[in-house]
């Protein structure tokens, strides 16, 4: 009984101290994600707390951070643009709606379609995001407003103290873990700054984060059709983004604990948590890969430290701060880096010249597209391109064993799986013309998998039949017989040996 509680006490300490450090680097990604999407600062920090805490609450992946993301802010720069801040709590809350329907319909198993080359590509391009969107860190703006990188001692003085936060970081585990490696390294190194004076940026040179506590808040839009056709193509992406993000960071978060989220539950978590943030004037959120990163690497395993996180947060913005405003920026970006290092899967290096050249190109395919464009492109764009160099080596295995028994009749033993793609090989391996006049084919170790089979099959008996053969389809399931016109006579159907499934028709959707 007092090892349990000692176990209990020290896991909800681990969660409370790794959603403080969490939550110091909430504050600069929030603000930064705000100023990406063009809205107020409180706004991205409003989403960072409402988002984290409330997936954190009912979501389906203790330990996984959310919060306000680039990912999502990219796509809203337009419909705020155009159309103001109001629409887009709108949009916000349209997203959610749509997230918690495909959690009702249980669509977050299809997150399992993701092949591993996907994985390791989604995983790398979004380490790469993370360092990249750390180096704008290391620029100022001249005396004309442009953006030019730093030089002198204020880009010696910032990359000693990221370089001291990645140190502190890296070896203060080896001596005791009784605090969060990255908080340790923040304090320490925000003392210095402080105690020596170092002419380094701190967090509130980049905006004040200071606030009242979120207030509720319905979307001034007109409610009508014309709205709604604003609104509903961002909702849809947005909730695309947002799932696919969401799904992707938790099957991550389950390798790293050897534990199993829930992907409904969490689709509808982050549904009910963009909802309620349109609600209440933040710009929605999803799952963040880089802070997740950092709560696990801390301790934090429970649902305590997102909610800790979060509230952590709040705190902040009511109270606290003129304390955060004055940490370096140079501290969190060295806990960026480090997330970076721990994020990025330095195995793919090793393993590109020993998988297949499909697989090593969709890897490096879905990093540059993450990279270049946003996280929900290339994903599908991974997922397609997997899918049709799929189909296409399995269109090269069907293939026929033939042999003519004693009464002259042809038999065909068809092997491989019979669908969209391997149907013109399939109409190859027959030889209506010269065949016997009377032929046999065996489906027995063959599957018919889609209409476009079915189809061929048809059109392969009517070329028999116009040569005036007779044609025997034997092991076919009935499914195929009922779905086929011209065929459907020639099956002899085995109850016993027959195979029994369902081919993808809209006739039997």
């Amino acid at each position: 009984m007092f090892t349990i509680f000692v176990n209990r006490v020290t896991s909800t300490k681990d969660d409370v101290l790794s959603g403080l450090t969490v939550a110091l680097a909430l504050v600069p990604e929030a603000v930064a994600f705000a100023f990406v999407a063009g809205v107020n600062p409180l706004v991205g920090l409003y989403a960072a707390f409402m988002v984290g805490l409330i997936t954190a609450s009912i979501g389906g992946r203790p330990g996984m951070i959310s919060g306000a993301t680039g990912s999502m802010a990219v796509v809203m720069v337009a419909l705020v643009a155009q159309h103001g801040v109001e629409y887009l709590f709108a949009a916000v809350v349209l997203t959610g709606i749509i997230q918690i329907m495909a959690g009702v319909l249980r669509l977050g198993k299809f997150i399992r379609m993701v092949p591993h080359p996907v994985m390791l590509g989604f995983v790398n391009g979004l380490a790469i995001v993370i360092f990249l969107a750390q180096l704008q860190n290391f620029q100022i703006k001249n005396e004309a407003g442009e953006l030019e990188w730093m030089t002198g001692s204020p880009l010696y003085i910032l990359f000693a103290l990221v370089v001291l936060t990645m140190v502190i970081i890296h070896f203060l585990p080896r001596f005791t873990k009784a605090i969060p490696s990255s908080l340790a390294a923040i304090l320490v190194v925000s003392i210095l700054a402080i105690v020596f004076g170092l002419d380094t940026r701190t967090v509130g040179d980049i905006a004040s984060i200071a606030g009242g506590f979120p207030a509720f808040h319905i979307p001034e839009v007109p409610i009508n059709l014309e709205t709604l056709w604003i609104i509903l193509p961002y909702a849809i992406i947005l909730a695309a983004i947002g799932l696919i993000e969401s799904l992707l960071t938790m099957t991550l978060i389950d390798e790293l604990t050897q534990t199993r989220g829930r992907g409904n539950k969490e689709c509808i978590g982050q549904g009910v948590a963009n909802t309620a943030t349109g609600l209440f004037g933040g710009m929605g959120g999803c799952a963040m890969i880089g802070q997740s990163m950092i709560n696990v690497n801390s301790g934090g395993r429970g649902r305590l430290s997102g909610i800790s996180a979060a509230l952590f947060l709040l705190l902040f913005i009511l109270v606290a701060s003129p304390l955060i405003e004055m940490i370096p920026l140079a501290a969190l970006v060295g806990v960026m880096f480090i997330v970076v290092i721990g994020t990025f899967e330095w195995s793919s290096f090793r393993i590109l010249s020993k998988v297949p050249r499909s697989d090593a190109f969709v890897l490096i395919l879905v990093s540059g597209v993450t990279v270049a464009t946003d996280l929900a492109i290339a994903v599908v764009v991974g997922v397609i391109v997997s899918a049709l160099v799929f189909a296409w080596e399995h269109a090269k295995n069907i293939a026929v064993d033939k042999h003519t028994d004693e009464n002259g009749v042809m038999f065909y033993e068809l092997n491989g799986p019979l669908f969209f793609s391997s149907i013109h090989n399939f109409s190859n391996l027959f030889d209506p013309k010269n065949d016997p006049e009377e032929v046999v084919i065996d489906f027995k170790r063959s599957r018919v998998y889609d209409h476009s089979a079915i189809e061929a099959i048809d059109a392969l008996a009517d070329r028999y039949v116009k040569e005036g053969k007779k044609l025997h389809l034997i092991h076919l399931s009935k499914e195929c017989k009922v779905l086929m016109k011209k065929a459907g006579d020639l099956v002899e159907v085995n109850v016993i040996e027959d195979p029994n499934y369902f081919v993808a028709d809209d006739k039997l959707a």
